[in-house]
This record gives structure tokens, C-alpha cells and sequence, in this order.
């Protein structure tokens, strides 16, 4: 790579130096074809710049009751887990989340680190019965995942959102 100033590239602006108006050059007349994706985010016919950011922690909260984040008025979700299409108040595309087992792995993750210290501090304080220590433990962990996560799928739903992940965002041509 030769490094040059105020020449024409291939690939766009390297991110690395984009501040000191630097841009890359390729000696080799066959560079990539297929960039890699975080040159692909710096092309040339993609601009992406500071003032298109999403606000992140309104869309967080937006996300963890539920609503659209770009709204916040329209619901998210159409079920108890299932993301609706679009926004039924902005018609904002939501189909683009790709939240998968995320919620469900943020949730044991809480839910373990809440109840296991309260389990050793309930058994070593009061010594209950063994049957009522599982059944209570069993009945809180049940229950706080059950509240947990589809608040959880929302902040991810939200955080996509507002990162403008998976589609979310204007699509790179490559």
C-alpha cells in the first residue's frame, strides 16, 4: 500500500486516517474486488458521518418497554417475543432485527447473578427447608425470566436500531 494525499482510490477512505484526509492506494491493478466489510462502511457512495447516529440510550428505553424506538409510541411487539414488520404509528421497518438467542442469553446471564448470591445468602441465613428453598427459587427464576426477556429483545431489537445493524442502517454497495 502506498499512502497518498488527495488521489483517487479504489476502496475509499481508510478508517483509520480518515481525519487526516489520507485514503488508500492499491499498487496491484486487481485489489480486492470484494472489500471487506469496514472498508465497505467507508465507500465512497456511502456516507456515513457523526450527525446520522441514533440516539442510543432513548432508544434503549423505548426498546426495553416495548415501544418503537424510533417513535416510542407504536408497540414493538405484535406477541409475547414476536417482533411486529413495521411501526404501527411511523411505519418504521423493524424486519430487519436479527435478535436470535441474544435475549434468552442476556436473560440467564441476569437472572443467575441476581438469584444465585440471594440463594446463598437466603440457605446460610435462615436454613429453609430444602423443598421450599427449590420451589421459591424455582418460582422467582421462572418468573424473572418470563419478565426479563421480551424487555431484553426489545433493548437488542433497539440497540440494532440505533447502531443501525442488519439493515437497519443505508446498505453499503459493494
Amino acid at each position: 500500500m502506498i499512502r497518498t494525499r488527495d488521489m483517487a482510490t479504489r476502496a475509499g477512505r481508510c478508517p483509520l486516517s480518515r481525519r487526516m484526509g489520507w485514503r488508500m492506494v492499491s499498487t496491484a491493478p486487481d485489489w480486492p474486488k470484494v472489500l471487506p466489510m469496514h472498508l465497505a462502511e467507508m465507500s465512497p457512495t456511502v456516507a456515513l458521518s457523526d450527525h446520522d447516529d441514533r440516539p442510543l440510550r432513548p432508544a434503549l428505553l423505548r426498546g426495553w418497554r416495548r415501544r418503537c424506538p424510533n417513535c416510542g409510541a407504536g408497540p414493538m411487539m405484535r406477541g409475547y417475543l414476536k417482533v411486529r414488520d413495521a411501526c404501527p404509528v411511523c411505519a418504521e421497518p423493524l424486519h430487519h432485527q436479527r435478535a436470535d438467542d441474544g435475549p434468552a442469553y442476556l436473560t440467564i446471564l441476569i437472572v443467575g447473578h441476581i438469584l444465585a448470591p440471594l440463594l446463598l445468602f437466603v440457605y446460610s441465613t435462615w436454613r429453609p427447608e430444602p423443598l421450599i428453598l427449590a420451589l421459591a427459587f424455582s418460582f422467582a427464576t421462572v418468573a424473572l425470566s418470563l419478565y426479563l426477556l421480551p424487555r431484553l429483545k426489545g433493548a437488542m431489537v433497539a440497540f440494532q436500531w440505533a447502531k443501525r445493524m442488519h439493515g437497519f442502517g443505508p446498505a453499503p454497495d459493494v
